[in-house]
């Protein structure tokens, strides 16, 4: 089938090839030094773009004759045709205005101007493509991720020496088996809206074992339409139907009861489309990370509630977490760091606006409330409760640090596990066991609490120790801080996926619990990416 740019091209190629052969039989002088005189102009206001043809001497690196010009310019257009696979947008990156202005060349001027037009088309993609096209922190105060990217020298001097343009053109794409997965993910879920998403609705209300009626038919009908069972039109809320509620409540971050209550209903009702921007969202999400996580790295899926380790891609420590609360102040953020040392027995040393925030107003209404609390003055001296009047003090100026010493209350627990950021944040033990069974678990004020810090900790030291669980439990011994150093630091990824893949190859969601995809999601429409228009509106309006 030939692509929907062939025509189009042909026409413009043809204008182009026939004043680069103009270009190339002409006086030399004159036509050179226009050429670059147009390429000079046309790449000034981008730093990059101008540096990379200084360099060479403004030789052109597309609009040249030959096999190489034209490789490039093939590949270049061949995946600009195919950036809805990436979830970009096609209004982006304007082909059909390019390919009217190499239409309309006309004058070695006019060359010049092209040749510089499809190096911005080229490293706007590449940029877009790679490492994604919304600036994290412009979308919430939370996602404080720093991408690295490489600059348009960077990407126009890769062109101009790979001998496999096409290959070169792969090379940018994220090559995780995530983003793979996802784009797969998105195919199959844009087939479902293109087909009218899944048909019908579960009913309000609570199916469990010996449930009968219409609405059983309905929820088993949604269940195998989603393919978490097979074909059955039993009335009766049966075990086969109970284990595909659970199946189902797993994917879904859901408490695995195998009673479909109301949450379980929700979500089981939410129609093709919210999935497909979870999808999408994934992938700009995907584009954001290091390419290079580390062969053994951290991983916490804010929206998952968990915390992995990854060792050569397999999970291969898994535990439940808590995150911070969803609010502006304490919604944990989203970066990546560098593990280095873990604290046994440590002290908390409270961060001023949870002093600010969560004690203050006590003190000063009773001075000697959170006893278990050591006060102490700018001198690092111990404030004596029974004399110090804290009403004096306001939030602009109170004087004193709360420092929490080791024990079983300690808020951080028996084990904290830090990654040095400006952002205070990291993992930790939390005496607080029973938030881990909660369903949702943003309860913290923005670190993340481990429910098996021990193991965790284990875990880590196994690639330094005979014995980890001796070496960790002797330190814990001794009642007082100590210090264990990673002989290998390890990579920290604080992620947020409302939809990521397993390896077995399957696709599970999460509820987006602080908003943050939701604007990414808003963001990304903005920029023109659109979902296959005209069909699932009864589901979605219903």
């Amino acid at each position: 089938m030939k692509n929907r740019l062939t025509l189009p091209l042909t026409g413009a190629f043809f204008a182009l090839f026939a004043l680069v052969a103009t270009f190339a039989a002409g006086p030399a002088s004159a036509q050179v030094t226009a050429f670059k005189q147009a390429v000079a102009e046309a790449s000034y206001g981008n730093e990059q773009v101008g540096a990379y043809y200084r360099s060479k001497n403004y030789q052109p690196l597309w609009t040249g004759d030959g096999p190489a010009f034209k490789a490039r310019r093939a590949a270049l257009f061949q995946s600009l045709e195919s950036v809805s696979l990436h979830g970009l947008p096609d209004a982006r990156y304007n082909t059909n205005a390019l390919m009217a202005q190499m239409r309309d060349v006309r004058t070695t001027r006019d060359l010049g101007m092209v040749e510089v037009a499809i190096s911005k088309m080229f490293v706007r993609y590449a940029r877009d493509v790679q490492k994604g096209m919304l600036i994290p922190l412009e979308i919430d105060a939370g996602l404080v991720r720093e991408v690295t990217y490489a600059d348009n020298a960077t990407y126009l001097a890769g062109m101009e020496s790979s001998g496999d343009p096409q290959a070169y053109m792969r090379t940018l794409t994220p090559t995780s088996r995530e983003y793979q997965a996802l784009m797969k993910e998105k195919l199959r879920l844009e087939g479902v809206m293109r087909s009218g998403g899944w048909i019908g609705r579960v009913p309000s209300a609570k199916f469990e074992l010996g449930t009968s009626g219409d609405e059983v038919v309905a929820l088993r009908n949604r269940l195998i339409n989603l393919g978490y069972m097979n074909v059955g039109a039993s009335r009766s809320y049966d075990s086969a139907l109970q284990d595909a509620v659970q199946r189902f409540q797993l994917a879904h971050g859901l408490e695995s009861d195998g009673v479909a209550g109301q949450i379980t209903i929700d979500e089981l009702n939410k129609p093709a489309s919210t999935r497909l921007k979870s999808v999408i969202v994934a992938m700009e999400r995907e584009r954001w990370l290091p390419s290079e996580r580390g062969t053994r790295h951290v991983l916490v899926n804010l929206a998952d509630f968990h915390s992995q380790i990854i060792d050569d891609g397999y999970v291969s420590f898994r535990t439940r977490s808590v995150i911070g609360k969803n609010n502006k102040e304490q919604a944990s953020p989203e970066f990546s760091d560098v593990m280095e040392h873990m604290e046994i027995n440590p002290s908390w040393y409270v961060p001023r606006s949870i002093i600010l925030r969560d004690y203050l107003g006590k003190l000063q209404r009773n001075p000697g409330s959170v006893s278990y609390m050591r006060i102490t003055d700018r001198q690092g001296r111990v404030v004596n409760r029974a004399t110090a009047d804290f009403s004096q003090y306001t939030r602009s100026n109170f004087p004193f640090a709360l420092t929490q010493p080791p024990s079983n209350r300690n808020a951080l627990g028996l084990v904290k596990f830090m990654f040095p950021n400006k952002y205070n944040i990291y993992l930790h033990d939390s005496p607080a066991k029973s938030l881990f069974n909660r369903e949702s678990r943003a309860f913290s004020s923005g670190c993340i609490r481990l429910q098996d810090p021990f193991d965790f900790a284990y875990a880590l030291l196994a690639l330094q120790s005979d014995d980890p669980e001796q070496l960790f439990q002797s330190a814990l011994a001794t009642g007082k801080t100590v210090k264990i150093v990673l002989e290998q630091p390890v990579p920290v990824h604080l992620i947020y996926r409302t939809a990521f893949t397993t390896l077995k190859g399957g696709v599970e969601f999460r509820r987006d619990v602080y908003g943050r995809d939701a604007k990414i999601w808003n963001a990304l429409n903005s920029a023109g990416v659109k979902l296959p228009t005209g069909v699932e509106l009864a589901s979605i309006q219903r």
